[in-house]
């Protein structure tokens, strides 16, 4: 039976954490706030839970366009290729934020993204993200929930979330409002940045 927990940003229980990180580690699906909308969630080494998610996003798994979600920029050197000083800059500048940046992969990126040349990845000014990534160990791969209804794209209420997604997910965390725009993409992996969708996140810092 899944459950919704509630957690406080500013504060993140340790314990409520630590419940939810050993659920994604036996391959479970959660839905966790971000800085932009409500995303859904698994272990990005957990094939089974990948799978999960791909039959539920109505996607093949090798094709998905999924972010991976990390704590910091620490984590980059496991899925990315060396990148440059002045692509470094412009991560260290947006991160943590409401950015997915597009970067080229490399060979250690998990069997099911191994056709991929490129990544996406997303560091969220959210302490609840942030804090689940941490007491995992690795990234947790993610997509946004969206919503059918064309006016709310996205989501907000936990509430709400869950009473939709119980019967799909093994916990929704409730870490009060989410916003309904999603994060602004740039694509970092060629010579110049490029904008492949402008959301939450300022594009003139770039």
């Amino acid at each position: 039976m899944s459950e919704i927990i509630k957690i406080y940003p500013e504060n993140p229980n340790p314990k409520e954490i630590k419940r939810i990180v050993d659920i994604l580690r036996k391959g479970g699906l959660v839905i966790y706030p971000t800085d932009t909308v409500y995303g859904l969630g698994c272990d990005i080494t957990n094939t089974k839970a990948l799978e999960k998610i791909a039959r539920i996003k109505g996607v093949k798994l090798a094709k998905a366009n999924w972010s991976f979600i990390c704590a910091d920029l620490s984590n980059l050197s496991d899925y990315v290729r060396q990148i440059d000083t002045a692509t470094f800059k412009i991560l260290k500048r947006a991160l943590p934020g409401p950015y997915t940046f597009i970067l080229p992969g490399n060979n250690n990126l998990p069997k099911e993204f191994k056709k991929k040349k490129t990544v996406g990845i997303r560091v969220p000014d959210n302490s609840i993200a942030r804090a689940l990534v941490e007491a995992l160990g690795n990234p947790i791969v993610s997509t946004s929930i969206r919503d059918e209804d064309d006016v709310l794209e996205y989501t907000t209420d936990p509430e709400l979330i869950y009473e939709k997604w119980r019967n799909l997910v093994d916990v929704v965390i409730d870490g009060g409002y989410g916003d309904n725009t999603a994060s602004t993409v740039i694509d970092l992996s060629e010579d110049e940045p490029i904008v492949i969708r402008e959301g939450k996140g300022d594009i003139d810092i770039f």
